[in-house]
């Protein structure tokens, strides 16, 4: 692999983009156009299969004559067709990384002052295209002040962390790791039931699990899952396993190359159980020259993804008194489709007799949910402000 792409990889991952998870996109089902009372301008409402929790004030990028308004996580039901008049020579659309941008062209002798807020007796949405030229300093104190408070109200949903991903590793015909007297998809299941009862129970998040039972995922299907139901972490858990019985720890991993040789084995131990799969052939394209792309595009969520591993790994070793094995990078097939902050937890080796008996003790499998819980408690509190938690502080 050329040097030049990780340099650039490694740039992105090291800088400070922060982005949120795409979330399942809301439909939009009607776009009407109607002329103000007060004869001062036009209202474009946006009528919407549920609430739109999130969209951007409208901006006139680089001229007056077009205005850009984006509504996040929402799509155009294909039956709608959006009008024209009054001020709106024409309306165009683009759906950008599952956001909806409408790009309205003005007139020509059209001047308007386009502000955008939510209907107080319903969901929809309505663009207000003043064509007013007098307006009284009230009058512009009111709508910065409601301007204000959409973008806080629609910044604070975008950052509210309400709906998790667990993933269990393996299931069915797929039994993992094996040793001790252990199999790892029956302990995996099993802490992710517990993990996900705590994230309900204390911090109200609602938890969605790619297995709930002894059935095989495929591994492609897990990420789609959590995309698919607007997930905000995904958390895949799982056992590890070694050729020697002295190896233990805990270590949790986040997309990218392989830096050491046992995160390559821990890798390619987890990627195996394609064999499992019906079709195959969908991982043939899964080369480095894709996991640069794929980095490239989640490189605004690796950040989140290495901190909460690193926070998950300090609750292991600080509450739990795990020797941990530390974060660590590897292009797990499982994280490549998960468009959101994603981590991969192995627990400790049932290879090694000691681990394998805590973790097959209901009281093992207690403090390690317990301990996952704390970690995604503790970077939940730094995401909905806005900020990047930093595991160790």
């Amino acid at each position: 692999m050329p040097s030049r792409y990780w340099v650039l990889v490694l740039l992105l991952i090291g800088g400070v983009w922060t982005a949120l998870p795409a979330a399942a996109q809301v439909q939009i089902r009607d776009v009407e156009l109607a002329e103000r009372s007060d004869g001062q301008g036009h209202v474009l409402r946006v009528q919407t299969t549920e609430r739109i929790e999130a969209f951007s004030m409208p901006e006139q990028p680089n001229d007056s004559s077009v205005v850009e308004w984006t509504l996040y996580n929402a799509a155009l039901a294909e039956s709608v067709e959006l009008p024209t008049g009054g001020p709106i020579a024409q309306v165009g659309a683009e759906i950008i990384d599952g956001h909806f941008t409408l790009r309205i062209h003005l007139t020509e002798d059209a001047t308007v002052r386009a502000n955008a807020y939510r209907d107080g007796a319903s969901d929809d949405l309505l663009l207000n295209l003043s064509t007013s030229t007098a307006q009284s300093a009230e009058e512009r104190a009111e709508e910065a002040a409601r301007s204000a408070r959409e973008v806080v109200e629609s910044a604070r949903q975008r950052w509210r962390l309400d709906t998790v991903v667990i993933d269990p590793g393996h299931g069915g015909q797929d039994h993992g790791a094996t040793a001790n007297g252990v199999r790892e998809k029956e302990i995996v299941l099993a802490v992710s039931k517990k993990l996900g009862g705590y994230l309900e129970e204390y911090l109200g998040i609602e938890v969605l699990y790619t297995r709930d039972d002894d059935t095989f995922i495929e591994l492609e299907e897990r990420g789609r899952f959590a995309n698919e139901h607007g997930a905000k972490l995904f958390i895949s858990i799982h056992a590890n396993a070694a050729g020697s019985s002295q190896a233990y720890g805990t270590e949790t991993f986040f997309l990218g190359p392989s830096k050491t040789e046992s995160a390559r084995r821990v890798m390619e131990r987890e990627n195996s159980v394609i064999r499992y799969e019906d079709n195959t052939d969908v991982y043939d394209e899964y080369d480095d020259q894709q996991l640069v792309r794929a980095t490239l595009t989640q490189s605004a969520y690796l950040r989140q993804s290495q901190d909460l591993a690193g926070l998950i790994e300090d609750q292991f070793s600080e509450r739990v008194n795990r020797r941990s094995r530390g974060v660590k990078q590897a292009p797990f097939y499982v994280l490549w489709g998960a468009s959101m902050p994603a981590v991969l937890v192995e627990m400790g080796f049932l290879s090694n007799r000691s681990e394998a008996n805590f973790l097959s003790s209901e009281q093992g499998q207690t403090y390690m949910a317990s301990a996952i819980f704390r970690a995604v408690r503790e970077y939940k509190s730094h995401y909905e402000r806005g900020m990047a938690p930093v595991a160790g502080e």
